[in-house]
């Protein structure tokens, strides 16, 4: 995508929101950081959220029309997207996974975590494998030593990939790595026509190259290692604006819900959102809710913490960007919105 579409593409979404949305609100007191959240959000509040997922989960469960009074939705996710948005003060939250909330710190944009996403048994139930393209032989993570490898700098592939590296006792030096954007049939596209002996693919992907080029000799590995953060972020300039904290935490209590949903309506979701939403099969749609299994959002983010710290201090070394501490990216007055949301709704 163009430097030229991407600015004119956040133009529009400028005109979208208005200045009522994610443009700074003005002549109002900051809310600290360390205040508490207000509870009730106030007439006329709004605030602009890209997470099309839950967009449309919000619309099968019945939620949309409550939401929507304080929510303008953009159709954007992803980190490149949502860090571009809130540098232009064109968005409040963004869905995203684990990497976009530590590169916009290193690169001076403050944000902050409000909600986070695993996977129960996420070993087993890991959002990537590894493609291995036809004919070259890697049965174990050490035989990726000498090989290409596709990689993605700054995003959750890419990150795999180092952390994979480290699995393995390997280093840069011991594969040669082919930095490609992660976006769309990139990766597909390169194992099928051997530009790379090796990428990360995930979602459908996985389903559709085994299906599809099997029968040439490709294969995917699973790497063993947990892939599964899922987070809502938003710029801190948002979270000191009174009317919108109050609306981010009424949106993070619905989103809870509506991952709950999810969870307890496969046929619904399967229905909804992989076959009419996203255009895939029904058993494509099948397929990704088996393989993602069963939705974690607990009120305890130490685990969580823990695991993205050591995620930065991989990303640092091989970066060269400071260590930064993962405690300082989530904003803990969050930490158990979701969860007790969900309690609530099952209480009823």
């Amino acid at each position: 995508m163009s430097k030229s579409f991407k600015y004119f593409a956040l133009a529009a979404l400028l005109v979208v929101s208005g200045c009522s949305g994610a443009a700074q609100a003005g002549g109002g007191a900051k809310l600290a950081l360390d205040a508490p959240l207000p509870t009730t959000v106030p007439d006329g509040a709004k605030i602009v959220v890209g997470d099309p997922a839950t967009q449309v989960a919000f619309k099968l469960s019945g939620q949309f029309d409550k939401v929507s009074k304080y929510v303008e939705f953009a159709n954007l996710s992803g980190g490149p997207q949502t860090t571009e948005a809130f540098r232009a003060h064109a968005l409040d939250l963004g869905s995203v996974a684990e990497i976009p909330a530590i590169h916009a710190t290193w690169t001076g944009l403050k944000v902050k975590i409000v909600a986070s996403k695993f996977r129960q048994d996420a070993i087993n139930h890991p959002i990537y494998e590894l493609g291995i393209a036809p004919g070259v032989n890697v049965k174990t993570l050490a035989d990726l030593r000498g090989k290409s490898i596709a990689f993605s700098p700054g995003q959750a592939q890419g990150a795999l990939i180092l952390k994979v590296l480290k699995k393995a006792g390997l280093t840069k030096d011991d594969v040669k790595l082919i930095e490609l954007p992660s976006t769309g049939d990139v990766y597909v596209n390169a194992l099928a026509g051997k530009q790379v002996d090796v990428a990360p693919i995930g979602g459908v992907q996985i389903k559709r190259y085994q299906t599809k080029y099997g029968k040439d000799g490709a294969t995917t590995l699973q790497h063993g290692i947990r892939d599964d953060a899922g987070h809502l972020y938003g710029p801190v300039e948002s979270l000191e604006d009174p009317a919108k904290a109050a609306a981010i935490r009424a949106y993070v209590a619905a989103w809870g819900v509506a991952q709950d949903w999810i969870d307890k309506h496969p046929k619904e979701w399967i229905a909804g959102y992989y076959v009419k939403d996203q255009g895939l099969t029904e058993a494509d749609g099948q397929w990704l809710v088996d393989n993602a299994g069963r939705p974690e959002i607990t009120a305890d983010w130490s685990d969580a913490i823990t695991r993205n710290q050591e995620t930065i201090e991989l990303l640092a070394a091989e970066t060269k960007n400071p260590v930064i501490q993962a405690k300082d990216l989530y904003d803990l007055r969050f930490q158990a919105v979701a969860a007790d949301a969900i309690k609530a709704g099952a209480a009823k």
